[in-house]
């Protein structure tokens, strides 16, 4: 859909700005998140050690992008993986 086009339904009229449309704009609308990668990482780390309190989890929920999350968490298990493997090659 394009910004600026005004979707009119059977019982509104033209120029009739009832809530309805912005209701139904908001729904449509992505939602932007702004978070920061450190705070990614933070959130990925924390959850890694299964240690996170649930406002903090909250606010997340809310700030953090999901593509970023996933990223981040992927990149910590490939150095995890790596990085047992480095310790089992020491030791044997």
């Amino acid at each position: 859909m394009s910004e600026g086009v005004a979707v009119v339904t059977q019982d509104q009229k033209p120029g009739d700005d009832g809530d309805d449309a912005a209701a139904a704009a908001s729904r449509t609308s992505p939602v932007q998140r702004k978070g920061s990668v450190l705070r990614t990482v933070r959130a990925v780390a924390w959850s890694l050690i299964g240690l996170r309190k649930g406002s903090e989890y909250q606010k997340d929920v809310e700030k953090l992008n999901p593509i970023h999350v996933i990223v981040v968490g992927l990149l910590a298990l490939f150095l995890l993986v790596v990085g047992l493997i480095v310790v089992v090659n020491l030791i044997v």
